[in-house]
């Protein structure tokens, strides 16, 4: 398999989220620890519990838990925050596939942050719905709730849970919240509730602060 380009988080590597999805999707499992930046345009082979791109281990792969999620905030009020959106003035990938204020083709999960600590953002579905794609807009939500102005994290490992796809056109909400920060350590969940408010996927990830 390969990432392309398209998918990108930090400038040159693969979006966290959605290359975890990928490789979870054709591995059968449920949590993806990144060994290293997934490389874009690359051949990625699966070989037991590991993804490897020629020698290099790119990640390890198996069972985990998609914590208890995130509880949901009505799109009005999502959409209201995500205008404080802190990567609008101060965002380390800005191009990144799914929160990069610089990508028209993007996601755009612009999540801003509620009075409580939690983010929130309002996310219109594009076409192309897959797993994958759910691991995706769970992946930065989620970190947004580490992320301070002074700090870049980079994601570490993901664990999801997808219980439905939305609608494509469909107006959903993400959320995101911090559950444990240790040292270099941010331990984080995350959900996406469709239209009606039902839940349609949450994930538990460790994002590491790099900077």
């Amino acid at each position: 398999m390969r990432i392309p380009a398209r998918f990108n988080g930090p400038p040159g590597t693969g979006n966290g989220g959605w290359c975890a999805g990928v490789l979870a999707t054709a591995a059968g499992v449920s949590q993806v620890t990144l060994r290293l930046p997934p490389p874009l345009e690359t051949d990625i082979q699966i070989k037991g519990d590991s993804a490897y791109a020629g020698e290099s281990l790119v990640a390890t792969l198996e069972s985990g838990d998609p914590g208890p999620g995130v509880e949901p905030v009505t799109w009005d009020a999502a959409a209201d925050v995500s205008l404080d959106y802190p990567g609008f003035t101060a965002h380390p990938f800005p191009t990144c596939f799914v929160c990069g204020p610089d990508r028209a083709d993007g996601l755009r999960i612009f999540p801003g942050r509620l009075p409580d600590g939690r983010t929130a953002a309002p996310w219109s579905v594009p076409d192309e719905v897959s797993v994958p794609l759910m691991w995706a807009a769970l992946d930065c939500p989620g970190g947004w709730a580490a992320i301070r102005e002074d700090s870049t994290y980079v994601l570490g490992r993901i664990a999801v849970g997808v219980e439905g796809l939305p609608e494509p056109g469909a107006r959903c909400v993400v959320t995101g919240a911090v559950a444990e920060l240790s040292g270099r350590k941010a331990i984080v969940d995350s959900a996406v509730h469709g239209p009606d408010g039902q839940r349609l996927a949450v994930a538990r990830a460790t994002w590491i602060r790099t900077a």
